[in-house]
């Protein structure tokens, strides 16, 4: 009997995944540790080794969304027979997938790429998505990664090296037709399961926010000052990660925020994990920095960095978004002042941060120029009310404004 190539389940809340890519051909000879196909789930990806060594086929294409424990192929050792038509794989033990359809009947994401002669192409997420941007065929590059698997930098050196148009297309004239969509896109992946998160969000909790100013003149300083002093190291603060820094200690003395409502029970956490969304080209993902309120400025700011190039990259695991208790946001860096973030669900407090810009305090009857920016918190007022939410934010400011105390 040929050994059955599951979707693997990757953490307790994963419910669908999709099979991005085989790196095995179909029919192709693998050793057991070898790479068979890149899984694509709500929050990471991963990519699937084979645990024995025979020969492969394939049950689900490339593009197909399954549900997690689905067969997507099967492996069949060495002098097995392999028939023509692949067996039917065995129904799960959850009845919902007894009457489920096999896998091969799904259909394929249309904007996969075509495969070369003989095998498809390989090429890591980022990869995709950077020759997408520049416009590049993948067919028409050589990989350098491991099995000839196309990288971002190929994708750029193609890119650079591509022949540019000599003169710009003629204009065309005004067409009178209905304006169409340029372009459709389906909800699925990561988008999909923002979508259903937000909007679940929204739906089951009662939120509210309030907006806050923190002076930055000092953090300003001793930023300037770290950075010259880790300047050796390459290590680069920056004003999220003295936020992260003041929120976590700040969730320490204001347990109430550090919460969550789950199933009619309000859990506090001793420990503040606090998660740093970082943008990416088709959503966002939240990495965890865990018991930031133990760890020294400098570690958080190793740890940050390391977490936003992981996620950019495609590379976070799952311990990597685990756990949260805490989220904090920025738009900052887009030039917004303000706004209002949604939970982070089941979490009971998000903090955005905007820019940094320049206002007035006063000393005495003098105005003098400052450097501010603005908090806004949003909480659930299902687990703490106005008051204790309003304190916590104040410790944040408080710490911001005299961020000598971030290093003790």
């Amino acid at each position: 009997m040929p050994t059955e190539i599951p979707l693997v389940k990757v953490g307790m809340t994963m419910h669908e995944g999709t099979v991005e890519e085989w790196y095995a051909a179909d029919g192709a000879h693998v050793e057991a540790g070898a790479l068979l196909y890149r899984l694509e789930t709500e929050k990471v990806n991963l990519d699937v080794d084979a645990e024995q060594p025979g020969v492969v086929r394939h049950l689900a294409a490339a593009g197909t969304v399954l549900r997690p424990g689905d067969v997507v192929g099967y492996i069949y050792a060495d002098g097995e027979t392999i028939p023509e038509v692949l067996p039917t794989p065995t129904p799960r033990a959850d009845s919902d997938q007894a009457a489920a359809p096999p896998p091969a009947a799904a259909t394929p994401n249309p904007e996969r790429a075509t495969p070369r002669p003989g095998g498809r192409i390989v090429a890591s997420p980022v990869a995709r998505k950077r020759a997408a941007e520049l416009g590049i065929e993948l067919a028409s590059i050589t990989g350098t990664g491991p099995r000839g698997r196309i990288t971002k930098d190929d994708v750029e050196t193609a890119a650079a090296s591509a022949p540019k148009p000599s003169e710009e297309p003629a204009a065309q004239p005004p067409q009178a037709a209905e304006p169409q969509a340029a372009t459709t896109l389906p909800l699925r992946g990561m988008r999909k399961t923002i979508a259903e998160r937000m909007q679940a969000s929204l739906r089951e909790s009662a939120q509210l926010t309030m907006h806050m100013p923190a002076n930055m003149d000092e953090a300003v300083k001793l930023r300037r000052d770290l950075l010259a002093e880790w300047a050796p190291e390459d290590i680069r603060v920056t004003y999220t990660d003295l936020i992260i820094a003041a929120a976590a200690r700040a969730l320490v003395e204001h347990p109430a925020m550090n919460a969550m409502l789950q199933d009619g029970v309000i859990s506090r956490f001793r420990a503040a994990h606090v998660g740093v969304a970082v943008a990416l080209a088709d959503g966002l993902i939240v990495p965890v920095i865990k018991n930031a309120e133990t760890k020294s400025l400098k570690t958080i700011a190793i740890e940050s960095a390391k977490l936003a190039a992981c996620a950019r990259d495609g590379a976070l695991t799952l311990a990597d978004v685990a756990d949260g208790t805490f989220t904090v946001t920025s738009l900052g860096m887009y030039g917004v002042d303000g706004f209002t973030p949604i939970l982070n669900p089941p979490q009971a407090g998000i903090l955005g941060v905007g820019q940094l810009r320049d206002g007035v305090r006063w000393e005495g009857d003098a105005p003098r120029r400052a450097r501010h920016v603005t908090l806004s918190l949003t909480w659930d007022h299902r687990v703490l009310d106005g008051a204790p939410a309003a304190e916590f934010l104040a410790a944040v400011r408080d710490r911001l404004e005299a961020p000598f105390r971030l290093l003790v």
